[in-house]
């Protein structure tokens, strides 16, 4: 199994490239070798250099932004990294209410502005402000990360947005284009003939895209119909289900890895490694908690909390103590892959994702996923929850395959749906399922959650 390649370019970073210390920056392991643990010498190098940018982030923060200047004011000294949990949370909340307040640069060096709508009620959006250098950080990222599982000559199918100069889409094949692979922009899937037509004209190696995208590709696939010779998938923008990962990987026999990021991380935040256990991170860039989301402490090694970043490097909107709203935890144990870099969880859900069902019952996207995405012929589904008199009903919407027994599907989701705790325990629980060929929502990179009726 190889090295993460995120360590030695995060070596480099910080310094510690060529300094013999930092093992190989690629290939495999032998076996007999001792794993790498947080002791070796990147770790104290890593923490030293994050330091420094923090203090440096900090300083800029205080100095030109009205928003950090006014809250950092009574903000005590940082003389660690340890004096981290000292300084206040940023919220989405305040990003919302004045984002210019947040901009460290003149308006003149801002290269990208992307507005998010918000999901709040009163629908004002959330923008996030970079500079060049700051789309460049990203770009450098993605070349890196990708190069876990892309290498020279891969064609790389792009599913993600990449018309509009500094998208997600755009960044990312500016990135692949320095490790030598082949970049072939198309856009979210709308049309999944026509993405599959593409993918093999083109000869794409490599897929990149959103979760139900994938899988509409392959589950829409005639049979006896040509595939493209895929070898790896790259999922981001919501919760990967491992159901749905089996689903791609039976059908084109292809190595799905998970992407964790978003707007707010300048895109990029981190990536599996050939482990696929986990994110190793962008360390150098961003600096990474887990809290408790009650009282805003670090959370124990292990135990899940509310992520939380800061970024080390931006220039045109940094952000301290970013509360992400994500849900997941340290794993501690050494990657198989050997690197010193930390592992997060694959983040499954957040912390305002649960539905409340009564009787500390408690219903999750997640476990939705897993029984609903396992049964063949579904493409997505979207799910409501009424809190009436009579007790909580939950309806589900199915869109299946148009060659998809829609009677089939129904009795085989339901029998899913019906072993799991929640909906088996909560009383006087109603439950509805519908299957159609029709959309259940549209093609967008929005992340799918429980609505409540």
């Amino acid at each position: 199994m190889r090295l993460t390649p995120l360590e030695p370019w995060i070596a480099k970073k910080t310094g510690r490239a060529g300094t013999g210390e930092c093992g190989p920056e690629s290939g495999e392991r032998d076996s007999h070798d001792p794993p790498r643990t947080t002791h070796d010498a990147l770790r104290p190098s890593l923490a030293s250099y994050q330091f420094a940018r923090l203090k440096a982030t900090v300083e800029l923060a205080r100095a030109r932004s009205r928003y950090y200047r006014e809250r950092l004011a009574k903000a005590p000294e940082i003389e660690t990294l340890d004096d981290l949990p000292r300084l206040p949370f940023t919220t989405a909340e305040d990003v919302r209410a004045d984002p210019l307040a947040f901009v460290c640069v003149s308006q003149d060096e801002i290269a990208r502005v992307v507005t998010l709508d918000s999901s709040g009620t009163t629908g004002t959006p959330k923008r996030l402000y970079f500079t060049k250098a700051d789309q460049e950080l990203t770009i450098d990222f993605f070349g890196v990360g990708m190069s876990t599982f892309t290498g020279p000559g891969d064609r790389v199918l792009i599913l993600l947005p990449g018309e509009t100069p500094g998208s997600v889409g755009d960044l990312l094949a500016k990135g692949l284009e320095r490790i030598g692979a082949v970049p072939i922009k198309h856009g979210p899937v709308r049309d999944p003939a026509a993405a599959r037509a593409l993918a093999v004209r083109e000869a794409a190696t490599v897929m990149v895209g959103v979760p139900t995208h994938l899988l509409r590709l392959v589950r829409t696939t005639p049979p006896g119909e040509a595939l493209p010779p895929v070898h790896s998938v790259l999922l981001s923008t919501d919760h990967v289900p491992q159901a749905l990962v089996h689903a791609i990987e039976n059908a084109w026999g292809c190595t799905v890895y998970n992407h964790y990021g978003m707007t707010e991380t300048g895109q990029g935040g981190g990536v599996d490694c050939e482990a696929r256990r986990g994110y190793h991170l962008r360390e150098a860039d961003l600096l990474y908690e887990v809290i408790d989301p009650t009282t805003g402490r670090p959370s124990a090694p292990g135990t899940m909390g509310e992520v939380v970043f800061t970024t080390l490097t931006r220039e045109g909107m940094p952000l301290i103590r970013y509360r992400t709203g994500d849900y997941g935890h340290w794993i501690e144990t050494p990657c198989p892959c050997g690197t010193r870099l930390r592992t997060l969880s694959h983040i499954t859900t957040r912390l305002s994702g649960p539905v409340d069902l009564g009787s500390g019952l408690w219903l999750t996207q997640p476990d939705l996923d897993e029984a609903i995405f396992a049964v063949d012929g579904v493409l997505n589904f979207a799910t409501e929850v009424a809190r009436i008199e009579a007790g909580p009903h939950v309806s589900v919407a199915i869109q299946t395959t148009p060659t998809a027994n829609p009677d089939t599907v129904r009795a085989e989701a339901l029998n899913a749906l019906r072993a799991l705790p929640p909906l088996t325990a909560a009383p006087r629980l109603s439950l509805d399922l519908q299957c159609s060929t029709e959309p259940v929502s549209p093609p967008t990179l929005a992340k799918r959650s429980i609505k409540l009726a």
